[in-house]
């Protein structure tokens, strides 16, 4: 199993999201820098812990680009899973176990839902809980499945990854992978996670400009796939809700 964090800026909430992920035989974590300038790759290289941890850099802004770099570095010993992690500390890494069941029951997408579980006050801004609920409210209309969030604390088996040719390089990737899921008939399962007030400021909902920005790319990355699916889409089966 591997875990992918993509950062940028995240210097002080590095060390604590690496501590919190649990020890588990043959894990790996991917650090995948996404152009910091507050030295966040070099204090990821200086972390000591009971797994090994890779640092990658990826100069293409973006937190798909990000992902993306991460998956990519694991080709030469693919995992059988692979988990994706903020490094905000705004998860909790520690409720990992939660979605490794999922997958161990059937699931082939797990999302951890921010909204099924408990989040800190003030955790998830009133734009980032409007912008997600309408967003998950489109895709059920669209596709015929009801989504509760599109947190980024997510896992996924590396075969059905590998069969839904992500491509999008932005803050769209979240969504693009949960439709893509839809259209290649995967199991997808969501299970609650905690949620908490992340370190520092959110390069998306802390601003006016990134909450825009997100907001226009998840909607139109719903837009364009529901174009192509086709009016012959049907949703794959999905396992119940652990």
């Amino acid at each position: 199993m591997a875990v992918v964090i993509p950062v940028f800026n995240e210097r002080d909430s590095l060390p604590l999201v690496v501590a919190a992920i649990p020890a588990t035989a043959g894990l790996e974590v991917v650090v995948v820098d996404n152009g910091s300038t507050d030295g966040t790759a070099d204090v990821a290289r200086r972390l000591r812990t009971g797994v090994p941890i890779r640092v990658v850099r990826e100069g293409r802004k973006g937190y798909g680009s990000a992902c993306l770099a991460g998956v990519a570095a694991l080709e030469a010993r693919p995992p059988d899973v692979i988990v994706f992690l903020d490094g905000d500390f705004s998860d909790h890494p520690e409720e990992m176990p939660r979605l490794l069941e999922a997958i161990e029951a059937g699931a082939e997408l797990v999302i951890g839902s921010r909204t099924l579980g408990r989040a800190e006050p003030g955790a998830l801004l009133p734009q980032a809980r409007l912008g997600n609920a309408f967003a998950c409210a489109l895709i059920r209309l669209l596709y015929g499945h009801r989504y509760t969030d599109l947190g980024p604390f997510r896992a996924i088996r590396r075969d059905a990854y590998e069969r839904l040719g992500m491509e999008d390089r932005g803050f769209g990737w979240t969504c693009e992978m949960q439709v893509k899921a839809l259209r290649a008939g995967l199991r997808v399962a969501e299970v609650p996670v905690s949620y908490r007030r992340r370190v520092g400021v959110s390069k998306i909902t802390g601003t006016v400009s990134g909450t825009l920005g997100a907001g226009w790319k998840i909607l139109w990355t719903i837009f364009r796939s529901r174009a192509r699916f086709g009016r012959g889409f049907r949703p794959g089966p999905n396992p119940p809700r652990p």
